[in-house]
């Protein structure tokens, strides 16, 4: 087990550093110019004025803010909505259609007629984080807690068990997995989301940074914003990865026994 996840971390950071170097030695060996692609140093060193001097933690807030209250929003009313569907039949018919052909809809053609809704202002940003975020978790949600198992709900009915009962032991257990699967996708569709309505109209935000940037051609701050939209996307992920260790926790038991075979 020690073994397996030494390996975890020290393959991507080896793949990491050696992509690094390569992209180093390239820029020198063929003589890119800055303004195309900058070297790893001039990005470093975008990225380190950036952060002491303190110019990007105002924007890093901003976005952050944004991703986090978009996804927040945008989930819960996913798993909301699912919820209720799955409870009364009905419904589904008459609110997935609508629902289907809101997604088909492009969100960047929506994103102007959200700013002038909402404005220039965090508002927006999350009003348009929530609208990425809400299908896939949707989706997901309802296909798992439609996906129980049926003989064990008439078990659980012939003993009296009521519908909330039978929600919670059955039907929200066996939905766990794709529910995390919906809520990580939604995790870095919540970043696409944020920078994109930062690039088409915002006064702060590192998708605003990347947009003045690239009017300066600027190519190596435009990296370091993209290197720290990585790095964000690439934490939440795990942060998400580690509750769901945590609450759907027979499948960390399944895999380790299947390990051990």
């Amino acid at each position: 087990m020690r073994g397996f996840r030494l390996r975890q971390i020290l393959l991507p950071t080896f793949a990491t550093v050696l992509l690094i170097a390569i992209w180093q030695v390239s820029t020198g060996l063929f003589d890119i110019p800055s303004y195309l692609i900058p070297s790893p140093l001039k990005v470093l060193s975008a990225l380190q004025a950036g952060l002491i001097k303190g110019t990007l933690w105002p924007h890093i807030w901003a976005t952050f803010s944004a991703f986090v209250l978009g996804y927040i929003a945008g989930c819960a009313g996913a798993l909301l909505l699912a919820i209720i569907i799955s409870e009364v039949s009905w419904l589904e018919q008459a609110v997935y259609p609508i629902i289907v052909a809101f997604q088909a809809i492009p969100k960047v053609a929506l994103a102007p007629v959200i700013i002038v809704w909402f404005g220039f202002g965090i508002e927006s940003k999350i009003v348009m984080v929530g609208l990425i975020c809400f299908f896939p978790c949707f989706l997901n949600a309802l296909v798992g807690l439609k996906a129980h198992d049926e003989n064990l709900v008439d078990l659980y009915r012939a003993f009296g068990a009521g519908r909330r009962q039978i929600f919670l032991n059955v039907k929200l257990p066996s939905a766990a997995t794709t529910i995390f699967a919906g809520l990580e996708i939604s995790v870095v569709l919540a970043l696409l989301g944020v920078v994109m309505s930062e690039l088409v109209a915002s006064r702060a935000g590192l998708g605003h940074v990347i947009a003045a940037a690239g009017a300066d051609f600027n190519v190596a701050m435009m990296f370091a914003c993209i290197i720290i939209l990585s790095v964000m996307g690439v934490l939440s992920t795990m942060l998400i990865a580690a509750v769901r260790r945590q609450v759907v926790f027979w499948e960390r038991a399944g895999t380790s026994s299947r390990r051990r075979r």
